[in-house]
């Protein structure tokens, strides 16, 4: 049994969890903060440098204990990385919480594991993914016109008196085009869109049935030149039909202007892909009503070419995917499996490119004399024919208009029909997975809820019963979100200053030489107990708001400076 030798020995309380490890197991990786504590240097001097470090809370002379207010079940695992020298990621702490916990300690991210860094990464993951998502719940409360003066950029639309009409009704109208779950009649709103993509949709496909169209003939007698042109003719849509692509039209119309009008961010909107569809689905109809009358030829030649890009029409269909989630996450999934989709098409490319090499030449062997192009018993005369049957073999379609006739034709028809589905099921799979991740977090975005309201308490007034008594974590709840940082932290110190100037002034409490010492250098709070009350020595700079919206206990310079900042809080 080996000798214990107190002063190599080193205790960490993390959290309230007691860690005990030898100096040099910290010495293990130099430059990191916990190498610093192992260091040779005296207890002064690494005290003062452990001041600058925000999670640090103090140092117990007594129990030799360093105090580090930080998750201690991460910790566990820091901490078993200076014993083994291998950085493994827990599964039960979520990753952005290790990320700062790593960076807190000083360790690079990139010393986790290999087996761990799947798990390590899925929480960036998530948050691009979830990022690509704008989606807005209703949450059924009356904050609908702040939340869209902060969408559009706009603080207090509505409480501001003084606002202009434009913004205050700017949102509101945005919100009921562009968002269908900011209100009911975006809704209603949202509804009628829909209704007319559909019947628009239909129209354009009933046009080019028999039903609906008429021959009419149009024979001009005599040319320009003279000469007979010979009959011609042209087909007419039913007017009926015409008619009411006209009300659907208007009704894109209208909704596009008031979209255009109404746009935060004018460039954003030019640059969407959904409005350049809109505005090329709505501009040849007025240009084939604004040309029907015109007999010229350039009018005519314009007119066909409006007949021809009819097809945009049908476009439009992608609007919907403005009301149904899975249309988006479709969408986000092809662009988010690009790589896969270049790796399908590459494989696809070498199995046809080989494929139809082989046809080729399988389909010649036993190829009469008399024929040496085998054209009269194969259909594979060149090896580009061969390509077309390569791709229909490969995807396992088979159309059946090109097969091979002789048995080595069979041979190699039987390995391409094998080698497609081999290499069409191999991205699949992670196609699909893209598509159940985006899903998924598309799901718990919309159903997450809002942020309740914010609310920042006033500072107690002298005189109050509970003056002397506020708790000075309730000024910086964690569910104020980003106000702690602006807000709360001027209450706070406004709290402070009136707290500091009424307990210091207006009581006869006198500090004993203990008291004046440091407290950062030890964890015993002396207790002045008197009949009028007892009150505890803080620092003025004790307490902090950090990012999680708790209070944490910090200090921003030495011990020694610190000294002339006491507040007394009463009890």
């Amino acid at each position: 049994m080996g000798k214990f030798d107190d002063n190599e020995r080193i205790i960490l309380n993390v959290g309230g969890t007691r860690h005990e490890t030898y100096k040099s197991t910290l010495k293990t990786l130099p430059g990191t903060r916990l190498a610093l504590l192992a260091s040779d240097s005296d207890i002064d001097s690494v005290l003062d440098q452990l001041q600058q470090v925000p999670g640090f809370i103090e140092y117990n002379a007594r129990t030799n204990e360093y105090f580090f207010d930080r998750h201690p079940g991460v910790f566990a695992y820091v901490l078993n990385y200076y014993r083994t020298g291998k950085l493994h990621c827990p599964a039960d702490v979520c990753g952005p919480l290790f990320e700062e916990e790593l960076s807190f300690w000083g360790i690079d991210e990139t010393d986790v594991e290999p087996c761990c860094w799947m798990t390590y990464r899925q929480h960036r993951d998530a948050e691009e993914a979830l990022d690509v998502f704008e989606l807005n719940v209703d949450t059924g409360n009356g904050d609908e016109d702040d939340e869209a003066g902060k969408r559009l950029g706009i603080e207090e639309v509505a409480g501001d008196g003084s606002a202009s009409l434009w913004r205050k009704w700017q949102p509101v109208i945005w919100n009921l085009f562009e968002d269908p779950y900011s209100s009911r009649a975006a809704r209603f709103i949202a509804f009628a869109s829909l209704f007319f993509i559909l019947v628009s949709i239909t129209t354009f496909c009933l046009e080019t049935h028999e039903a609906f169209n008429k021959i009419i003939n149009k024979t001009d007698v005599r040319n320009s030149s003279g000469h007979d042109s010979g009959p011609q003719y042209e087909i007419e849509t039913d007017p009926a039909l015409t008619y009411v692509e006209g009300v659907c039209v208007f009704w894109f119309t209208i909704e596009f202007l008031v979209r255009v009008t109404f746009c935060p961010v004018k460039l954003e909107f030019v640059k969407s892909v959904l409005n350049i569809i809109d505005f090329v689905a709505i501009l040849p109809f007025y240009l084939e009503v604004g040309l029907s009358g015109l007999s010229s030829k350039a009018a005519k030649d314009v007119l066909g070419f409006l007949r021809v890009v009819r097809f945009v029409r049908i476009l439009r269909i992608f609007k919907l995917t403005r009301h149904f989630v899975g249309l988006r996450v479709l969408g986000h999934t092809l662009r988010a499996s690009t790589n896969e989709f270049l790796l399908l098409i590459i494989f696809l490319a070498l199995g046809v490119l080989i494929f139809a090499t082989m046809i080729y030449y399988a389909e010649r062997i036993g190829a009469k004399p008399n024929d040496p192009t085998a054209a009269l018993h194969t259909k594979f005369k060149n090896i580009p024919i061969g390509f077309w049957w390569a791709v229909v073999t490969m995807t396992t379609l088979g159309y059946g208009d090109m097969y091979p006739e002789t048995w080595s034709g069979m041979v190699v028809g039987a390995l391409c029909a094998l080698a497609g589905v081999l290499t069409i099921a191999m991205p699949v799979p992670v196609i699909v997975n893209n598509f159940g991740m985006y899903y998924s977090l598309a799901m718990a975005k919309q159903k997450l809820p809002k942020k309740r309201k914010k609310h920042i308490p006033q500072a107690v007034q002298g005189g109050s019963p509970t003056y002397c008594k506020a708790d000075l974590n309730t000024t910086c709840n964690s569910t104020q979100g980003d106000l702690c940082h602006v807000k709360g932290s001027r209450v706070l110190e406004r709290n402070r200053s009136v707290l500091s100037a009424d307990c210091s002034g207006g009581s006869d409490l006198s500090l004993s030489p203990e008291e004046t010492v440091p407290m950062r250098r030890s964890s015993t709070r002396e207790q002045d107990r008197r009949t009028g009350g007892t009150c505890f020595l803080l620092a003025a700079a004790d307490y902090s708001c950090p990012a999680d919206g708790g209070m944490r206990k910090t200090v921003t310079g030495t011990p020694a400076s610190l000294r002339g900042g006491r507040l007394f809080v009463q009890h």
